[in-house]
Formats: C-alpha cells, sequence, structure tokens
C-alpha cells in the first residue's frame, strides 16, 4: 500500500542538534523534498537541539531519562510521543538514551554512528570518544554508518556506510569535522532512499 506524502519524522536529540539543523535546512531549501519533520524529542532542555527546532516551529517533546525511575517507563513515554505524532521513521540524530523500542517501532528508526560500525560502537562510545578512539586505533580511515536500531547499543542492521581518511596529524576536532559532513549528506540520503520506498510500498 502506497503512503501519501509527506514522509513525517521524529528526530531524537540530546545535545547541539547539528545533524538535526542538517535536515532542517536540506528540507527547506528543496534537497529533501516531500519530508517534515513533526517532533523533536530531546533528553534534556537546555539542549541546543531544542533551540534549533522552536526556531524552526517544530513541535518539541522533552523526555528526560531522569524524569522516570526506570528504563521501561522512560522508553514508553518516547513510544507514545512517537505513536501521538504518526511518525513514518524516527530519527536518532545525537541522541544519547538507551530506550528499549517495542515491536511497533523496530524497523522504524534508524541512527547514525560517527564511525564504521561494527568497529567502535557500543555503550560509551559517542562524539569525541569515538574519534578518539580511531587515533589511538590508528586507523587509516574513519567514516559514518546508519543503521537499524534494535534494543543493543549501535547493533541493528546497517543501511549504509561511507568513509572518509583519517589525516596525518589529525586531532579528534579535525576528524570529528570530516566525519561530519560525511554523516549530514549520509543520513539525508539514507531518509531519501526511505520516502521513496514508503512512497512505492515496498517499505
Amino acid at each position: 500500500m502506497k503512503k501519501k506524502d509527506p514522509f513525517r519524522l521524529a528526530v531524537l536529540v540530546s545535545g547541539g542538534g547539528t545533524g538535526l539543523q542538517n535536515l532542517i535546512d536540506r528540507i527547506a531549501d528543496g534537497r529533501l523534498p516531500g519530508v517534515e519533520i513533526s517532533v523533536v524529542i530531546s533528553s534534556c532542555a537546555d539542549a541546543k537541539a531544542v533551540e534549533r527546532a522552536e526556531r524552526a516551529e517544530i513541535p518539541v517533546d522533552i523526555v528526560s531519562p531522569r524524569d522516570f525511575t526506570d528504563v521501561a517507563r522512560f522508553s514508553e513515554h518516547v513510544a507514545l510521543t512517537l505513536d501521538v505524532y504518526d511518525v513514518d521513521l524516527v530519527v536518532q540524530a545525537g541522541w544519547l538514551c538507551y530506550w528499549q523500542l517495542p515491536a511497533r517501532w523496530l524497523g522504524k528508526t534508524i541512527n547514525i554512528h560517527p564511525a564504521l560500525l561494527p568497529k567502535f560502537g557500543g555503550k560509551g562510545f559517542y562524539g569525541r570518544h569515538v574519534h578518539e578512539a580511531v587515533l589511538a586505533a590508528g586507523e587509516a580511515e574513519s567514516g559514518a554508518t546508519v543503521h537499524w536500531v534494535d534494543n543493543e547499543y549501535d547493533h541493528g542492521a546497517i543501511i549504509r556506510q561511507t568513509r572518509c581518511p583519517v589525516e596525518p596529524g589529525d586531532t579528534p576536532e579535525s576528524l570529528a569535522s570530516r566525519v561530519q559532513g560525511a554523516e549530514f549528506t549520509l543520513l539525508a540520503s539514507v531518509i531519501g532512499e526511505l520516502r521513496d520506498r514508503r512512497r512505492s510500498g515496498t517499505w
């Protein structure tokens, strides 16, 4: 069955929201047509990402794990928020919280990770920690991975990866900047592919 436009996203964030801003900009300038961000869920009320969403007039829901007694209740609130907004795809873009996906959101939730999984993934591997580990291991290349989210850290099936070189003299900051550019292009491309598959009824 074909799904009519728009292709509705929920974007889950925890920090600065550069990945969110990338999607906002691409939707606004026509590089990601037929897509809308229906809601942003932030795990932190004072995250820069919240400001970015509000500036773009996107609804924001703050769901902090600190406000719940256990992971199950936190996860239930995230899932119920997604249900309310009836989104087609959940995009974790700098989301640092573990939540247990109920069956109805498995196969509908993707994550962008700043490394070539399965290397440098799992609990504790996020942001600067990833780039430090890549450099410490002497890797010749890094990159970004978009994968389906399951109930293990950075574990779900890989959808697509993109690679970029590790340059002599790289610091965690310079490597992060290069990887971030790869992330922006990759994530938008995957979302566009899933939009097209939904339109054609193949996903």
